[in-house]
């Protein structure tokens, strides 16, 4: 990712232990974004101080992501609370977006994370664990990961997974907290999605690029910025602005913010 993001991502939640199993273990090793345990023998509980991520979510001025904004808001130094909620939706959508995507191209499924559970530790992106995914006998094995008939599949159910199923109701928590606008939101999510991209360019990048392709043409994200190959891999430059520039003297904007320098900021 861009060094700017790399900051941004770096206030998101906690940090992963990486402690992996079985095909979850290649998603580890990419980095601790993509990190998601999973239980070591069938019936394990969910390792000490994880909690249902469906608890993330919930609203109000005590709800879990109200708290860790006045955290995030302290820790980078800013009096803006729309700066430091911003800034942790960024991390929290790169850190699905990474499990997803990259469980996508690498093993050629997609998580629910419906059943996941959630640590918030203090540095670093924010850990999941997952009990293993119920697979009915009728169903039918994904075929291999980057192959045409698979891809429509994939974006299908990553669509649902991430978009539908994390980020939507992420992005409401947040809002219920910190007035941000959607667009703004949704150019987080495109953002977070193309950052992953530049991450797995160096592992699959045919699959990768396809998928990300497919989202970004879906709505919400549809309209949310423009994604090209650049002389350094996959390049992303969004219609939008995450506010990291507001940070504070110095912070600057991200590559791919839609401003090429700090706006002016208004008096008073």
């Amino acid at each position: 990712m861009n060094p700017a993001p790399d900051r941004r991502h770096a206030h998101g939640t906690g940090r992963t232990d990486g402690s992996n199993h079985t095909d979850h273990g290649r998603l580890a090793a990419i980095g601790p974004y993509f990190a998601l345990d999973t239980p070591a023998t069938p019936g394990e509980a969910p390792p000490p101080g994880f909690r249902p991520l469906s608890e993330l979510y919930g609203t109000g001025p005590d709800g879990p992501l109200a708290r860790r904004i006045r955290v995030v808001a302290r820790r980078l130094g800013t009096t803006e609370p729309r700066v430091a909620a911003s800034i942790l939706h960024l991390g929290l959508a790169a850190r699905f977006w990474s499990v997803g995507l990259g469980a996508a191209v690498l093993l050629g499924t997609v998580p629910t994370l419906e059943r996941a559970w959630v640590r918030i530790p203090d540095q670093g992106p924010l850990d999941l664990w997952t009990p293993p995914e119920p697979v009915p006998p009728a169903q039918r094995p994904l075929p291999a990961p980057g192959t045409p008939a698979d891809q429509g599949s994939l974006a299908d159910r990553l669509y649902e997974a991430v978009l539908v199923g994390q980020l939507e109701p992420l992005a409401a928590a947040v809002r219920s907290a910190v007035p941000l606008s959607a667009r703004l939101l949704a150019g987080n999510a495109a953002s977070a999605l193309a950052g992953t991209l530049r991450v797995l360019d160096a592992h699959a990048p045919g699959p990768a690029r396809a998928l990300v392709a497919e989202l970004l043409a879906r709505p919400p994200l549809a309209g949310t910025g423009t994604l090209s190959a650049g002389p350094r891999g996959a390049a992303f430059r969004r219609t939008s602005c995450c506010l990291y520039y507001r940070v504070g003297p110095g912070a600057g904007v991200c590559g791919d913010c839609c401003f090429s320098r700090p706006p002016a900021r208004r008096r008073g």
